[in-house]
């Protein structure tokens, strides 16, 4: 921690992922003093791993001492992908921006408090603009697998490349900032490596770092790295009209003594198992006037990854970007090509034939017989010499609706279903979608082990816990994100997101939060009420 850090501060950030870096550029913009608190460590191009097998430092799991950037989470009904890093998940994301459809802003506990797709549609042009979103140039050997499997459904005119975060320019070439008039760092040119997800290693990823947090801390906000925040409560009056106590420790020390802070306003942007883990604990310390609603209305964005090992030698399928292209099979859903960079193979470790069953016990005798039967087939992933070559990974999500809520446990959160049907990791058009996928490939679905054992899907968008409602019996926070039932608290992340968006969240998170912070007036304007 910087020995110049102040004990009192106007705004207390708690996590610099695409919530977090808005409000800090934003509240920096409007003259307020900012200190951003993150857990994880600040990460240069360099820093990254080549790839995934280099385990300490792509997963991030304390406890064995890997503070890397990626981190994975079982619960009882769904397991999570993240990142943590300044920069939050902006270090591992698919750089992937698409808009959702006309039903994300009709559904949910948002539905009928605003006109949100009117509401946000200039934010969503700020959000595209700062986070550098352009469509990709040039589809490589997995989107133009998944052109053939849209064509096959007589939806080819819908195929579409993605809008995404990465410089282009000239590979390898060093250029000025191409985006802030000169105010951003220097950038290079992308060489469609596939590598994103492992951490850009050629500064062309349009990582949070890049923009809005790079052009906060040069108006002046403060960034701590490696230290978690413990404890928020109020200083003073109860409803935090006299400000806050922050608490923090150093996350990557072996011991570590709590830290404070005074802010008048702290703005939650932890992610959803950042920011729900610690207002679930603040409700019972605290924050006791806390919505009965938090942690509830989790969703999971009804998504579904599987991946299909090709036999076709001649082809790469980790040339490109992250996600390269996209398409609607049906109104409801969306499907994209997921890539990680020649070498990363790790994942494969974690596969298994894609099996379909009632429950656990019929799926793994179901699963004992296949490698039994299919024993060359089976088994090739395991001993493949190039996983992520040889391999597409399937992106499946929809936008129907079905929530979890989750509560404080003991070592990690709980969960449980709150409304309508468990996320499943058995989805029939996603099921569809990998079949023809394997066909068009020469290949073979699998799925992670943990969907075949225990039917719990895998997600890289978990959403909602502190939801807008029209009041604290509905939402946690109001339409302009702040807490029910304090003053000057705000939260601007996944966690806000009130509807299954059915696409990548990340650019819609950033538009959110924009308009969140436009809506607290200027340091001097404040200052006069």
């Amino acid at each position: 921690m910087k020995k110049s850090i102040s004990e009192n501060y106007d705004y207390v950030i708690v996590g610099s992922g695409f919530g977090g870096s808005v409000s800090a550029l934003r509240l920096s913009e409007k003259g307020y003093k900012v200190l951003v608190i993150e857990k994880g460590k600040w990460w240069k191009p360099s820093d990254f791993p080549k790839t995934n097998w280099n385990l300490r430092k792509w997963l991030w799991i304390p406890s064995l001492r890997f503070f890397g950037f990626f981190k994975m989470t079982f619960l009882k009904h769904v397991g999570i992908l993240s990142g943590v890093g300044v920069g939050g998940g902006s270090l591992v994301y698919a750089n992937t921006l698409p808009r959702p459809k006309d039903a994300f802003f009709k559904s949910g506990s948002w539905k009928g408090i605003a006109d949100w797709k009117s509401e946000l549609e200039p934010f969503y042009r700020e959000a595209e603009k700062m986070l550098g979103a352009t469509t990709n140039p040039k589809l490589f050997d997995a989107d133009n697998a998944l052109k053939e499997v849209a064509t096959q459904m007589g939806h080819q005119k819908e195929f579409e490349p993605t809008d995404v975060a990465v410089f282009f320019g000239e590979p390898e070439i060093t250029v000025p900032d191409p985006f802030f008039n000169g105010k951003g760092p220097e950038r290079s040119g992308c060489t469609h490596c596939g590598a994103c997800m492992t951490g850009c290693r050629y500064n062309a990823k349009n990582t949070l770092d890049k923009n809005y947090l790079y052009l906060a801390m040069n108006l002046g906000a403060e960034v701590v790295a490696e230290h978690i925040v413990t404890d928020v409560r109020p200083d003073g009056a109860g409803n935090g009209s006299d400000g806050y106590v922050v608490s923090f420790k150093k996350m990557t020390g072996l011991f570590s003594k709590s830290k404070t802070v005074k802010a008048k306003g702290v703005v939650m942007a932890g992610g959803v198992l950042g920011t729900i883990r610690l207002l679930l604990d603040m409700k019972t310390k605290g924050l006791p006037n806390l919505s009965h609603k938090t942690g509830d209305d989790i969703r999971t964005n009804n998504e579904s990854l599987i991946l299909v090992h090709s036999r076709q030698k001649e082809k790469k399928f980790s040339e490109g970007v992250a996600i390269g292209s996209i398409f609607p099979p049906d109104e409801d859903s969306h499907v994209e090509p997921v890539r990680y960079g020649s070498g990363s193979g790790f994942f494969k470790l974690m596969g298994v034939p894609m099996i379909l069953g009632k429950n656990g016990f019929t799926r793994t005798i179901k699963l004992l017989g296949h490698f039994i039967a299919h024993p060359a087939s089976s088994f090739r992933i395991y001993f493949s010499k190039n996983f992520a070559e040889e391999s597409v990974i399937l992106l499946f999500m929809q936008h129907l609706n079905s929530t979890l809520q989750f509560k404080k446990g003991l070592f990690n959160l709980g969960s449980r279903v709150s409304t309508g049907k468990a996320p499943s990791s058995f989805i029939p058009r996603a099921k569809e979608l990998a079949v023809r996928t394997s066909q068009v490939i020469n290949g073979k679905p699998y799925v992670m082990t943990t969907e075949v054992l225990f039917g719990i899907p895998t997600t890289a968008h978990i959403l909602g816990g502190a939801v807008i409602g029209e009041s604290s019996k509905t939402g946690v926070i109001d339409k302009n994100h702040r807490v029910f039932g304090y003053e000057n608290m705000y939260v601007c992340d996944g966690s806000a997101i009130s509807a299954n968006p059915g696409v990548n969240p990340s650019l819609t998170i950033t538009a959110m939060s924009e308009r969140a912070m436009s809506l607290i007036p200027e340091k001097r304007e404040q200052q006069k009420k």
